[in-house]
């Protein structure tokens, strides 16, 4: 992710930052606790500054909430003004537009110098108000390609848990707001007042490799009778092998163009990219639910050596095999049912 940038508002003197969480009708109330959770409450013993924070509701009256529940928050969108930061902790739908007074709101407290947050599909609003424009952001990776899809001028980079662009931050989603909002605590207080909230709230100060290792890798869908699908399928249950452009254009009865052209159609990535995905995502699913050695699984999804799996694990994954094994695969006792 970028280098982190210096507070655009830097603290002054006398006077404690000011932070607005913007609500709105339908919010997940996890969103919006997460930078309630991480700056609302005082932590003064654990060396955090007491921050002046306000939740600022999109519509008046009483908001509903996705949990059934309904909350008040204490101001409108005028409680935006002034402020320091500003999150959007979410967004309730992304092909829904961002109401033009919200996104007017937005643009005016950047150009103010207020660093702007979006976290998870608040980021689709940030984008909506152009303040990503020409800017690397991240987003939940499920919504990924459609906000790529959105946004082309934004540059998304979906595998990250958090986008530090300086004035603008941008965050994966649920769990990952957390690490963007321990990370601004970082920017202003330093990395150990951070470790101590981040003790406090029993999460990781830092969490290693990013979201990449969360994402749902599918095979395309294919259908009897069709050459492209049966070669396909004949990859995807060969990884072992040492699949070669030429073999697999050879067994679909086209030229090595032809079929380059038709695979990327079916599938959007190139020969080599899907291979690399699908032996990654076999090697994923063993490192979850076997003891098998990496050696083994190595082999087993045509790394060829363990080496060779794990330089490509930590690069498209973020972290080690044996890290990646640790978060995901269930403890023995309860995978016994103890």
């Amino acid at each position: 992710m970028p280098t982190s940038a210096p507070l655009s508002k830097p603290f002054q003197s006398g006077r404690s930052l000011r932070i607005a969480v913007v609500a709105f009708d339908g919010i997940s109330p996890f969103h919006l606790a997460v930078p309630c959770m991480v700056f609302g409450e005082d932590r003064r013993e654990l060396g955090v500054p007491r921050y002046q924070l306000s939740v600022c509701a999109l519509e008046s009256g009483s908001l509903r909430t996705s949990a059934g529940f309904s909350i008040d928050a204490g101001r409108g969108l005028t409680g935006l003004r002034g402020a320091d930061v500003v999150v959007v902790p979410s967004w309730r739908d992304t092909n829904e537009p961002a109401p033009p007074r919200l996104l007017k709101a937005l643009q005016t407290a950047h150009s103010s110098g207020a660093t702007i947050v979006g976290l998870c599909l608040g980021a689709f609003v940030l984008a909506e108000a152009g303040l990503l424009r020409g800017r690397e952001a991240t987003t939940h990776w499920h919504w990924a390609q459609r906000f790529a899809e959105r946004f082309p001028e934004v540059r998304l980079n979906a595998k990250v848990l958090y986008v530090d662009a300086g004035q603008v931050l941008t965050s994966a989603g649920t769990a990952a707001g957390l690490d963007c909002c321990l990370h601004l605590l970082r920017r202003w207080c330093g990395a150990e007042v951070a470790n101590r909230v981040a003790r406090r709230l029993v999460v990781a100060p830092h969490r290693a490799g990013g979201q990449a290792q969360f994402i749902e890798h599918s095979l395309p869908a294919t259908s009897q009778g069709d050459r492209m699908a049966t070669t396909i399928d004949y990859a995807a249950s060969h990884l072992d092998q040492p699949l070669t452009l030429d073999d697999l254009a050879e067994r679909a009865a086209m030229s090595r163009r032809s079929f380059t052209r038709h695979f990327q159609q079916r599938t959007g990535s190139s020969v080599l990219q899907w291979l690399l995905h699908q032996r990654l995502a076999a090697a994923s699913r063993l490192l979850e639910h076997s003891q098998r050695p990496i050696e083994l699984i190595a082999s087993d999804c045509g790394f060829g050596s363990g080496l060779s799996l794990r330089q490509h694990f930590v690069r498209e994954m973020g972290v080690p095999p044996l890290v990646y094994r640790r978060q995901f695969q269930p403890k023995l006792g309860q995978q016994a049912g103890a």
